[in-house]
């Protein structure tokens, strides 16, 4: 379909040779630099891990020599009702607002690449996020905070008790505004003023306790990115029969980028959580445009010459 499309189009110079994900390009695009690089993470708007998995333990292709990658999709984790008893009410509360409740979101997030162009097509806001992704991705943390918040008032332990219709909003406390709240040495009068500037009339103390519960949100997410990719790596060295496993992961995305804690919290989980895997994490630029450029340039060798190398 995408080729007839194309052609409508009359496009006659392209050639689609391959559809990549966002996480696989990610993965291949920091593959290129680093030949330990099998895992490509994504931690931004939603969340999303492909490895690569030994072609042995792959029920759906024949053969049993090499490698194949998994694209996990692990944003659905939890869609069982097996992460029920992490979440919170307020986890609750989010889940029940969102577009698709209690189920994974589908999103446009393909990067598309031919012999002679390559595209990257970002993610579409506006799309319900599955319960993994709920509890971990840019999209929901705001909103996560922003009902916490919420309670805290009706507890009489934030504002003085007193109701901010602002902050009944929906998406009025964007995950931005953790990650300016949260940067190190930001002075409580700075985090004031971010608060006063969303009309909420904050003291002090107020600056204390806010900046506490995005804390406390912003590293709940961490961890739990940190547990799915010990349980990643773990697999993977048991797979190869490994006592110890050095491997790379390619990552992309805004949280992990732009939040001041977030790489570190997640990072030193993971050392706790996986003690006899040594992960180095190698930040990508343009994953999806860069890797989708790789695996088109690799499958249009290999149909130019079947016996050149991989």
């Amino acid at each position: 379909m995408l080729r007839e499309a194309a052609q409508r189009k009359q496009h006659a110079t392209l050639k689609v040779v391959a559809v990549v994900n966002d996480t696989v390009g990610t993965m291949m695009a920091c593959g290129y630099h680093d030949p330990k690089c099998e895992i490509g993470l994504i931690v931004g708007t939603g969340t999303n891990t492909c490895y690569m998995e030994e072609r042995a333990n792959v029920g759906t292709v024949e053969g049993d020599e090499g490698r194949m990658c998994i694209n996990m999709e692990w944003g659905a984790f939890g869609d069982n009702g097996c992460l029920d008893g992490f979440f919170t009410s307020f986890d609750q509360l989010v889940d029940e607002k969102s577009i698709n409740a209690g189920r994974q979101r589908w999103v446009t997030a393909v990067g598309w690449a031919g012999c002679y162009g390559v595209l990257g097509a970002p993610r579409q806001r506006g799309c319900a996020l599955g319960r993994f992704e709920k509890l971990i991705s840019g999209m929901y943390l705001g909103e996560i905070v922003r009902h916490i918040l919420l309670a805290l008032v009706e507890e009489q332990v934030l504002f003085r008790g007193k109701p901010s219709h602002n902050l009944q909003n929906r998406d009025i406390f964007q995950t931005k505004f953790l990650s300016k709240i949260e940067t190190p040495g930001l002075a409580l009068q700075q985090v004031q003023g971010i608060l006063r500037n969303l009309e909420l009339d904050a003291n002090y103390e107020d600056s204390v306790l806010v900046r506490e519960v995005c804390q406390i949100v912003s590293q709940r997410a961490a961890h739990l990115c940190a547990a799915g990719m010990a349980a990643v790596v773990e697999k993977m060295r048991e797979s190869r029969g490994l006592e110890q496993l050095t491997v790379t992961v390619g990552v992309d995305g805004t949280l992990y980028k732009m939040h001041p804690r977030f790489s570190r919290n997640l990072q030193q989980m993971l050392q706790e959580l996986a003690p006899r895997c040594h992960v180095t994490f190698l930040q990508s630029e343009d994953g999806s445009g860069k890797g989708a450029a790789l695996v088109a340039a690799v499958t249009c060798r290999e149909e130019a010459d079947p016996s050149s190398p991989q």
